[in-house]
């Protein structure tokens, strides 16, 4: 498995050269200052490369190619977006990036309402409350459908913390809420996110699905000539937000975005994090259904709690068994290489990580501290070089 590293370019408090010092082999990034839906120029990928290979690495996946929120709408002009999609992957390609990263999750990516949760010995966490997050919903953003979202109990401690809560605390989970959006992308206020929403009016699971359908027919055709390995990253949370359907959450999504359009080009991002926060979820089992089309690896643990909560746990403390899902995919590498295929190496990273230590006194992106990724990295490391040696 090769090691790989998440770096936001200048958007990141993490140099390149303390990346060096982990260890890791590759740079997973993206040109984050590009809008999305626009074309990235084969000169500014270029550049990112060169800087990246003089530092010492490989630019091993492309997290992420954006897909703008017309094509998960349907909406607009999708001609020139679907063309300025291809055209980016062609000029990937022509700079020999050949792993795409992506998501399909409606406006927002990753979804938390507290970014420095306590953990145990000190240190901080992400976390998703389910109370925080329905308070959010019901009480902030007025989202009357919410109440069906989230059982009685749930619910009322809702309505007990947002009338607790100070207008300091209201807008800090609405900035927490509001981090997953990576780059230079203007954050939402209420008023805006309510109009965000709007534009998603009558876009249930089923209609989600149909635009789905139609992104990969659009280009998975492209990445199969290009030699592109498309792998969509899985809800996070795999649950439905904001009113807002997530199609990307289990093995069935899995498997009918696999039928969607059966080729290898068209594959996964096995996240075991985002899997893992859905209590249905066998994450080692779904990794083992659909080996053969993981092309990139994002190995992070969570802990789960009975309302729908959950929080970042160190990389082998979580729910999830980081040991057989490793297994899993060193399987899946063993695999490949008696068929003799040319991605008989898996990418992967260390995902979300503790602030410890150090990380409290930087600037850093929300999930992505230096020291509690190391932290993970080596342990995963450690798992990896146990399981091939034994």
């Amino acid at each position: 498995m090769l090691e790989t590293w998440r770096w936001y370019g200048q958007f990141d408090g993490i140099t390149l050269p303390e990346i060096a010092q982990t260890g890791a082999a590759g740079i997973v990034t993206a040109l984050h200052e590009i809008p999305y839906g626009e074309i990235w120029p084969r000169d500014a990928i270029a550049a990112r490369k060169a800087q990246i290979m003089a530092a010492g690495f490989t630019w091993s996946v492309v997290e992420s190619l954006p897909v703008h929120e017309d094509i998960k709408r349907g909406t607009d002009d999708l001609d020139r977006l679907f063309a300025n999609y291809r055209q980016s992957m062609a000029n990937l390609a022509a700079e020999g990036l050949q792993v795409i990263c992506y998501n399909f999750m409606p406006l927002l990516d990753w979804t938390r309402t507290e970014l420095a949760a306590p953990v145990a010995r000190g240190g901080t966490c992400l976390r998703f409350s389910a109370e925080r997050m329905a308070a959010f919903e019901i009480h902030i953003l007025g989202r009357a459908a919410a109440v069906d979202d989230y059982p009685e109990d749930v619910r009322a401690r809702a309505a007990i913390w947002f009338q607790q809560a100070s207008q300091e605390d209201r807008d800090q989970l609405l900035d927490a809420i509001m981090s997953g959006l990576p780059g230079a992308f203007d954050r939402y206020d209420i008023n805006g996110l309510k109009d965000a929403l709007h534009n998603y009016d009558g876009i249930d699971r089923k209609a989600l699905r149909a635009n789905y359908k139609r992104f990969l027919s659009e280009v998975i055709p492209t990445a199969a000539d290009l030699g592109i390995r498309m792998c969509v990253h899985p809800d996070d949370p795999p649950r439905n937000i904001l009113g807002l359907p997530r199609i990307v959450s289990d093995a069935d999504d899995l498997l009918w975005i696999a039928d969607a359009f059966d080729h290898p080009a068209n594959g996964f991002t096995l996240c075991s994090g985002s899997l893992g926060a859905n209590p249905r979820n066998d994450v080692p089992a779904i990794a083992r259904t659909v080996a053969e089309r993981i092309h990139f690896a994002h190995l992070r643990n969570v802990k789960k709690f009975p309302d729908g909560s959950f929080e970042e746990a160190a990389h082998l403390d979580g729910d999830t068994d980081m040991v057989a899902l490793i297994s899993v995919l060193m399987d899946e590498e063993n695999r490949r290489r008696s068929e003799g295929r040319p991605d008989d190496v898996i990418p992967f990273r260390p995902d979300h990580g503790h602030v410890l230590l150090s990380d409290f006194d930087r600037d850093l992106v929300p999930g992505y501290p230096l020291i509690g990724r190391l932290r993970g990295l080596a342990e995963i490391r450690g798992v990896i070089h146990a399981i091939g040696t034994s």
